[in-house]
């Protein structure tokens, strides 16, 4: 009891320190020109702002791309045809230079840092390939990410996504606002889950799904979404499909833990073409 009650004012402590670094590193924000002012103020109302590599037009963006599709034509076949729950196959490249130069671009990492409210960290990229799928399981139910109390993640997708391709998909937070009657039945069935995550049917008596919103798109699109404070998830799928995940928190982040994934051997990493041309990730 006594150590529960500990924990609860350690926290509590934690929070008050974070709210007012918060405070503090607003007066050091850096300025954002007007169309990524857009971006940020669609994530602060839902958590999430759609566009597109040429509509964002970093300088770095050709040559990620041609990086990307290098690095998926070397990814092995998984053979697991025969599974009935297919596990993503995931590939490490936050070491490649190309990779980390657009996660670096100034643009970018503005709109980051003004949304989370603090000086971030870049953690690292990986190539992903989500398989064709029966049922929800894994990241197809609905959850949020615990690595930060703000998290971004940026997703590109390397293919078309349609319906049968399995978009991105999330509630706007506008519909489960902080202590809301919505966030409250949402998270509880979460916390119920074991934070593992829930199935559609389980959030259509909360949230109808005429609310959710789908993202569909072209290869190129990109997402920024706070996965944390963003009830999301992968949507079932007869195609597979192919994307890049990039991961920002605070620096440092609430969870360091939860983000080595990024850069260390949880999965293959991508292999450079020599070992000068590593790029050396901050931990």
């Amino acid at each position: 009891m006594f150590s529960a009650i500990k924990r609860k004012i350690s926290t509590l402590f934690s929070d008050f320190e974070y709210y007012v670094a918060r405070l503090k590193h607003s007066r050091n924000l850096p300025a954002l020109e007007g169309s990524d002012r857009h971006i940020l103020n669609a994530l602060k109302k839902d958590g999430v702002c759609v566009t597109t590599l040429a509509d964002l037009a970093l300088n770095s963006s050709s040559e990620l791309l041609k990086a990307a599709y290098h690095q998926l034509s070397q990814m092995e076949n998984p053979n697991n045809e025969h599974l009935d729950e297919r596990l993503p196959q995931i590939s490490t490249v936050t070491a490649l230079p190309e990779f980390y130069a657009w996660a670096i671009e100034k643009r970018l990492l503005n709109i980051i840092e003004n949304y989370i409210g603090l000086p971030i960290a870049f953690h690292g990229v990986h190539l992903r390939k989500d398989f064709k799928s029966k049922h929800q399981f894994g990241t197809l139910l609905w959850h949020s990410d615990a690595e930060d109390r703000r998290i971004i993640k940026v997703f590109i997708y390397l293919n078309d996504v349609e319906k049968k391709t399995g978009p991105f998909e999330y509630i706007p937070r506008s519909l489960t606002s902080l202590f809301s009657w919505n966030y409250f039945q949402l998270y509880y069935k979460l916390w119920k889950a074991g934070y593992i995550g829930i199935d559609d049917d389980e959030v259509k008596p909360v949230i109808p799904k005429s609310a959710w919103k789908s993202c569909p798109g072209p290869a190129g699109t990109v997402i920024l979404v706070d996965t944390k404070n963003t009830l999301h998830h992968g949507t079932v799928r007869t195609e597979d499909r192919s994307a890049l995940f990039f991961c920002y928190t605070a620096n440092p982040p609430e969870r360091p833990d939860l983000c080595t994934q990024y850069w260390d051997d949880t999965y293959p990493r991508a292999e450079l073409r020599s070992a000068s041309d590593a790029v050396k990730i901050p931990t």
